[in-house]
């Protein structure tokens, strides 16, 4: 035996700290709990960012700029090896979210449901209809080279930006007024060239500028 093999073990079985028997136990009278206070009371539980009542460290903070987190779109997401795993798209069907509601894999319609396309090693062997806000590329890939299919209703920014998920281009339609005003006007187009005179027909030639009258003198210059 090796002094390692002892010292390995040390401090693995520890006694617990036994409180409240009396002053002679070394832990008598606050039972390390120490004098009054919100911590020497039962049921005291540290609240995060609580500095004890005074003004938290992110009130004191400056604010300033500009963040997008009160308009960020919030999904269910459910993965595609969970809709195969259930007895209700065993055998495929139609996926969309009032089944995945009634199979459990997801709460409610208060969010946009997005499905991803993690899949075991076996990969998809079922033919589903997939009716979602959004599906991944790869599980898009997957559905549709199991002869499944696809269709992607799009968020409410996809609407109201002019994109259309189930078509190849994917860029916005309509732009926004902040695009709009970096825009630049385009050139003015040229002057269209006289057309050639037809046959037949006289040819109108522009009549000669009228040469300038000269001006009288006036009377004060008479000599």
């Amino acid at each position: 035996m090796m002094i390692h093999d002892i010292t390995r073990l040390a401090g693995a079985h520890k006694r617990r700290k036994r409180v409240g028997r009396g002053e002679g136990s070394g832990h008598g009278k606050q039972s390390g709990r120490g004098s009054k206070g919100a911590k020497s009371r039962s049921g005291y539980a540290a609240k995060r960012g609580h500095e004890g009542g005074q003004m938290p460290y992110f009130r004191r903070l400056a604010k300033f700029g500009f963040t997008n987190a009160p308009f960020r779109v919030h999904f269910w997401i459910v993965n595609l090896r969970d809709i195969v795993a259930h007895p209700d798209f065993a055998k495929g069907g139609v996926v969309d979210a009032p089944a995945l509601i009634r199979a459990g894999l997801v709460r409610d319609t208060s969010r946009d449901l997005k499905i991803l396309g993690a899949v075991g090693e076996d990969g998809l062997r079922v033919r589903l209809e997939v009716t979602a806000q959004r599906v991944s590329a790869s599980a898009r890939k997957l559905i549709e080279q199991a002869g499944g299919k696809v269709t992607e209703s799009g968020t409410r920014r996809d609407r109201v930006r002019g994109i259309d998920r189930n078509a190849d281009d994917k860029s916005p339609k309509n732009l926004t007024k902040r695009l709009k005003r970096g825009r630049r006007k385009a050139p003015a187009a040229p002057a269209a060239e006289a057309k050639a005179p037809e046959e037949g027909k006289p040819v109108k030639t522009a009549k000669p500028a009228k040469a300038p009258k000269p001006e009288k003198p006036a009377k004060g210059d008479q000599a």
